[in-house]
């Protein structure tokens, strides 16, 4: 029911709204219900949908079919999510389609969220209801507004059950003349009810899923979730492991306050482990100021397309880090941090992915000589001083014109391995960043 083309036309949504997906619903597949058998369904199928979107949409579909009077819908629940504020379903009668979609943090902040009535209903758990007649009626919100010129008589919001620090609510609006009757208003509040106990179930989920993905990474997360809990678990994949490293992270820490090394090293990562994930990598590990990475082969249509993911990747973290280098806005309240340099390796080999450690306390990771490996290779851009080095494993896979470094021999290896380089990343990229360099720093 759900459509994979999104087209958000004629739709819009502010800056801080991103469209996720369009869900369709055929109103014939619930036609003939009322309203015994809307609460029976919330009280039993609506149990077996693991979907909000096709849940909400379902319920909406169901109170109309059962004679409540809905041209609009929407949903809106919190999360915890170091970016987000939280998730919103939009339904619409006329157009029949029912919008995801999410909700940054900077949306807390603008007047187009403060001037909504939902503000009060989200933040305080007030409940709203406003007849839309005359201009009074819409008190100077732009929402009311606008619902008013597309004919809606009435609005209604209110919160719905929500668990520790989330906010959830509904909303309802219609076109009937006069808006709800209180018989009307009565059957909608019972089912709000139920169907609100359903959005916490899947609210709960999806607060499992953000924490475990923003802490573990997805692809180690969705095997948590599936059940992957024990120690030992887990499984042997081909991948190009990226290790890469923030040169002169000692002096740095030396020189700049907590707080701004802080600052520091998440503008680094953000750069790194952005261009990572835009690839389609998994990040795995942020290790003080170094980062481990794997573009598993599973998950590209070929080894070749994951080996020129991780390039893109590498090229593209390091382009960034000279942008950060040359702009500094975001760290232009920190003296002295520049020029921020890393070192990256890209090596290919099979590691252990699965769960390591204590009983009581696990990490979930990758593990192998290939890992170690990679990890040696990346010290060796210090020497070779060029900021990108590729092993014979994955320069075999690339079709990027490469410099032929030489044969190196690692630590723990038997035999000497490969290394390339591409040609256009210099030595400058390596240049360490500036002021004292105390006995014992990289």
């Amino acid at each position: 029911m759900t459509q994979a083309n999104i087209d958000p036309a004629p739709r819009s949504y502010p800056h801080f709204v991103s469209l996720l997906r369009r869900g369709h619903f055929d109103p014939g597949t619930v036609a003939g219900a009322d309203q015994a058998g809307v609460a029976a369904w919330l009280l039993s199928g609506a149990a077996d949908e693991n979907d909000l979107l096709e849940l909400f949409q379902s319920f909406v579909w169901r109170l109309v079919a059962a004679g409540l009077p809905l041209d609009r819908a929407s949903l809106h629940v919190g999360t915890l999510h170091p970016q987000l504020f939280g998730y919103a379903w939009n339904w619409n009668r006329e157009d029949r389609f029912c919008d995801e979609v999410k909700v940054d943090e900077t949306a807390l902040k603008t007047d187009a969220y403060r001037l909504n009535p939902l503000f009060r209903v989200i933040e305080f758990g007030e409940r709203f209801r406003a007849r839309l007649h005359d201009r009074d009626s819409l008190r100077g919100s732009p929402l009311l507004a606008e619902l008013a010129g597309q004919g809606i008589s009435e609005y209604v919001a209110v919160p719905l059950p929500a668990g520790g620090g989330f906010h959830n609510a509904m909303s309802v609006a219609t076109k009937q003349a006069g808006g709800f009757s209180e018989k009307q208003a009565g059957e909608l509040a019972r089912c709000v009810q139920l169907f609100g106990l359903h959005v916490q179930r899947h609210i709960s989920d999806r607060v499992s899923r953000n924490v475990v993905h923003t802490y573990l990474g997805a692809g180690a997360g969705d095997q948590v979730l599936r059940g992957a809990i024990k120690r030992g678990s887990g499984a042997q994949i081909d991948a190009v492991i990226w290790a890469s490293d923030l040169r002169g992270f000692t002096d740095l820490a030396d020189r700049l306050s907590d707080t701004d090394m802080l600052a520091v090293l998440n503008a680094y990562f953000d750069r790194m482990a952005g261009s990572v994930m835009a690839e389609g990598g998994e990040v795995l590990k942020f290790i003080g100021d170094g980062l481990l990475a794997v573009f598993p082969f599973s998950q590209f249509e070929s080894e070749r397309a994951a080996a020129a993911a991780g390039l893109n990747a590498a090229q593209n973290a390091l382009g960034a880090l000279d942008r950060l280098n040359s702009d500094g806005t975001d760290l232009a309240h920190i003296a002295n941090w520049r020029p921020l340099r890393s070192g990256i390796a890209l090596h290919r080999g099979k590691v252990f992915f699965g769960n390591v450690g204590a009983p009581e306390r696990l990490d979930f990771t990758v593990i192998g000589r290939a890992v170690n490996a990679a990890s040696r290779v990346e010290s060796l851009s210090k020497s070779l001083g060029r900021p990108l080095l590729i092993t014979q494993a994955v320069a075999d896979l690339l079709d990027h014109v490469l410099d032929d470094l030489g044969r190196h021999h690692l630590r723990g290896l038997s035999e000497p391995i490969g290394i390339f380089a591409p040609a256009e990343l210099s030595a400058e990229a390596l240049s360490p960043a500036p002021g004292p360099r105390p006995s014992g720093s990289e």
